[in-house]
């Protein structure tokens, strides 16, 4: 449950705030069948939990229906990796099982991570209005706020149901026009190569 997130803390469970996943279940018509990113303090009770550290949620399966990852911002020195694979697990998980995942995510739009597996692969962002956004710590709340701007990150099918539930947190953008393009400097890369 977002192990590494050590900027504002000794902790490394930071949990979901209730509201957000009283928001993620009704997207997902009231269950959230995998979390991968659980932990002894986590208030989402989804129907299967790997527990960070104990199990390596990137490792096993993410062929479930209905999938909220609140992922570790930070890097994992032991398993050498970093938010950029929880996000690319998330498109993974829809691309290759259908699922519809949601995930609580820094906004780091300029990074290659938010590149190739937000904006060409998710359907929706909703930049959260929360300045900074209050983890649970240690599933309690009155954690500090968090140093950066947070979104929930919508990979699936049912853009509508995910923007009249999430408008109540903020800014909705519907990206479902830029899945599957080349974007940026991908684009520029795509059309000097390839159409040569």
């Amino acid at each position: 449950m977002t192990a590494g997130r050590n900027v504002n803390t000794k902790s490394k469970d930071w949990g979901t705030p209730q509201k957000y996943v009283n928001s993620v279940k009704e997207v997902f018509d009231g269950k959230i069948t995998l979390d991968p990113c659980s932990s002894k303090y986590s208030i989402v009770n989804a129907e299967v939990e790997y527990l960070l550290p104990k199990n390596d949620g990137l490792k096993d399966s993410w062929n479930y229906p209905t999938i909220y990852v609140n992922p570790p911002y930070g890097i994992s020195k032991s398993n050498k990796t970093s938010i950029k694979h929880w996000l690319n697990r998330c498109a993974m998980a829809h691309i290759e099982h259908g699922s519809e995942v949601i995930a609580l995510v820094p906004v780091a739009t300029n990074t290659g991570h938010w590149k190739r597996s937000v904006f060409t692969k998710a359907s929706a962002i909703c930049f959260l209005y929360d300045t900074r956004l209050k983890f649970l710590e240690n599933g309690k709340n009155g954690g500090k706020g968090a140093p950066m701007a947070c979104a929930m990150v919508y990979w699936g099918a049912h853009f509508k149901r995910f923007y009249e539930v999430f408008v109540d947190h903020g800014a909705v953008v519907d990206i479902r026009s830029l899945i599957g393009k080349y974007i940026g400097k991908d684009r520029e890369y795509f059309q000097t190569n390839i159409f040569k």
